[in-house]
């Protein structure tokens, strides 16, 4: 069984598109894996929601996906995001918004851990080495049971190996072997990369073989960023696309 895995999509329907046929040039999947934030930012919640649900799929809650369905506050967001939340909650009928609602913070599919954040808080922290200390991160992996985690929230692809808490920048077209030590894996962001790259990031991953692969696809930025001014969202949420920030 092969399952795309998807996080930090953000109403982004170029990427997500173009993320899709590139996984099919690499001999496709049979199901989809979601980490949260279909949603948020961008110009095309709906679509995005449509297409994910067009194929086999397990998908959990970020907070934008919660915020566009007005069951998290929207306290902690900035000014920008928070407009676009508020957007996001005018586009959705009422099949997205239930479909949202009916996502699980997280949830165990073929023995991998999903969910958003990290697995001591799914939806608002960060699995980073800036956020979260050594003590931190041995705390959120006596969280989860299985050898394997995936999360999204900080469009930032990485691996955490549990033995010293050794955080490894993902390489595209390398692969991993999850049997090799339990872990925390980021696949980055589809519809809005932070890591200095623009390109969308999204991963493959191989049951038979327990392997996860890492991919950085180039989509048309600029049809993306041309709806997102189109539709009065703030134009920042179309200019840090550029330059993936």
């Amino acid at each position: 069984m092969r399952y795309l895995v998807v996080a930090d999509i953000h109403s982004n329907l170029e990427a997500l598109q173009t993320v899709m046929r590139h996984a099919e040039s690499q001999g496709g999947f049979e199901s989809i894996w979601c980490l949260g934030d279909i949603v948020g930012y961008g110009s095309d919640p709906a679509p995005c929601i449509d297409l994910l649900r067009s194929y086999p799929l397990a998908s959990v809650s970020g907070n934008h996906d919660l915020a566009a369905i007005a069951v998290l506050s929207l306290d902690e967001f900035n000014g920008y995001a928070k407009e676009a939340v508020l957007w996001t909650r005018q586009q959705l009928g009422s099949d997205h918004r239930e479909f949202l609602a009916g996502n699980p913070m997280t949830r165990v599919e073929n023995g991998v851990t999903l969910l958003h954040g990290t697995p001591r808080d799914p939806i608002w922290e960060y699995f980073l080495p800036q956020f979260l200390s050594t003590t931190d991160v041995a705390d959120s992996f006596l969280q989860f049971s299985t050898q394997s985690c995936l999360v999204g929230h900080s469009h930032i692809p990485f691996m955490c190996i549990e033995d010293g808490a050794q955080f490894i920048q993902l390489q595209p077209e390398r692969k991993t072997l999850f049997s090799q030590a339990r872990c925390v894996v980021n696949p980055g962001s589809v519809g809005q990369p932070r890591d200095g790259d623009s390109r969308a990031a999204y991963a493959l991953y191989d049951a038979e073989t327990d392997t996860l692969t890492h991919y950085r696809v180039a989509y048309d930025i600029e049809a993306t960023q041309a709806k997102i001014i189109a539709a009065g969202l703030p134009d920042i949420l179309a200019s840090r696309l550029s330059d993936g920030r």
